[in-house]
């Protein structure tokens, strides 16, 4: 009985591993930024709606987007970003995300790039609704793509940042989030703390209203 129920176990482990490595395939991988608690997913950030014009103009928080430059821009990356955008209109994308998404207890939206299109919005909530157990945070400058609040599921939180540097917490939406250029009025530790969150949760909190980082 012993040596059945380790081959039973065997052969079901196998074939998670094979529904994950499936998944990962899907999905095009997920990014794994080393500040964060948990994985993250990425997108080209030149694909972003909003923020690729925001990148263009002065004074706003895209205008040197860090997803501009850097590792973003290794022509390994572009590949591996480029492959999940494609991915995005894969019929089985909610599937295969809620498999990578559900085995992290926390997870970001977009490391790099933006929600682009309210049928990828409604996938989102789809995957965050599917996977209860995860605490997912998704910042975006896509006010055209917000959803009806009471869509939004109690383990995830979308704030929707400011389109200027400096400037208040916007109205349109109860989380948000901003950048500033004053160090006084940072609010998220990372900076402080090896470019890390450690042990803040900050952002994946509905209790906390606004958050304000620091102009990279």
């Amino acid at each position: 009985m012993k040596l059945q129920a380790a081959s039973y176990q065997s052969k079901t482990l196998e074939r998670l591993l094979m529904l994950v490595k499936e998944a990962q395939k899907i999905v095009g991988g997920l990014s794994k930024p080393g500040k964060m608690p948990g994985p993250a997913i990425n997108l080209p950030a030149w694909a972003c709606k909003t923020g690729a014009k925001l990148a263009k103009i002065p004074g706003t928080p895209c205008f040197g987007c860090y997803a501009l430059k850097l590792r973003y821009v290794w022509p390994n990356t572009i590949k591996a970003m480029n492959r999940r955008l494609a991915a995005l209109a894969n019929p089985l994308w909610v599937q295969a995300m809620t498999t990578l998404v559900k085995r992290a207890a926390w997870f970001r939206w977009h490391d790099s790039g933006d929600v682009q299109s309210h049928k990828h919005m409604n996938d989102i909530l789809e995957v965050a609704r599917s996977s209860p157990g995860t605490k997912h945070w998704m910042p975006t400058q896509e006010r055209q793509f917000l959803p009806d609040r009471a869509a939004v599921p109690d383990n995830m939180i979308i704030r929707l940042s400011s389109s200027k540097v400096n400037a208040g917490p916007s109205q349109a939406w109860p989380w948000t989030s901003s950048v500033t250029t004053d160090p006084a009025q940072v609010t998220c530790p990372a900076s402080k703390q090896g470019n890390k969150c450690r042990d803040c949760r900050a952002c994946w909190d509905r209790d906390v209203a606004h958050i304000v980082y620091p102009k990279h």
